[in-house]
């Protein structure tokens, strides 16, 4: 499964009320910077922003989408706003995508487990495009 992924300045929970409204069903996750561990020190208008956020368009496709951090540095530049996000079905899979498509390209995140459950990294190959893989471990039932 591939997946579109939109970046927004402080704006990605409008667009995606917008998306939602036009394409119709309900959010499957929706998480702001706070929810991840150590943001504490992020600025208060930072704070809501949204860090995750899905919008299940049909069985085949998820629109995806998060805010930038100004206070990391990050700059919202039309072109950069677009990320292709990758959901292999095993994690061997996952370092097989992430290995040859960000051979010669710069990894910004390391592929590695995290705290949310998967494997994941992302990167921008060799041709300017931004790429994330995500291997979503199995829920483990108790």
């Amino acid at each position: 499964m591939m997946s579109p992924y939109l970046s927004f300045d402080g704006t990605t929970l409008e667009a995606f009320t917008f998306y939602k409204s036009v394409f119709g069903g309900e959010f499957s996750d929706v998480n702001v910077m706070t929810d991840a561990p150590g943001t504490d020190h992020l600025p208060e208008e930072e704070k809501r922003r949204i860090m995750h956020i899905s919008l299940p368009i049909d069985a085949h496709t998820v629109l995806m989408g998060s805010d930038i951090l100004p206070s990391a540095g990050h700059v919202l530049v039309m072109g950069n706003n677009i990320n292709l996000s990758l959901h292999p079905s095993s994690k061997e899979e996952a370092d097989r995508l992430f290995n040859g498509l960000s051979e010669g390209g710069t990894v910004e995140m390391p592929i590695q487990d995290t705290y949310w459950g998967a494997y994941f990294g992302n990167f921008k190959d060799k041709f300017g495009i931004n790429w994330s893989v995500n291997y979503q471990y199995p829920e483990v039932k108790g």
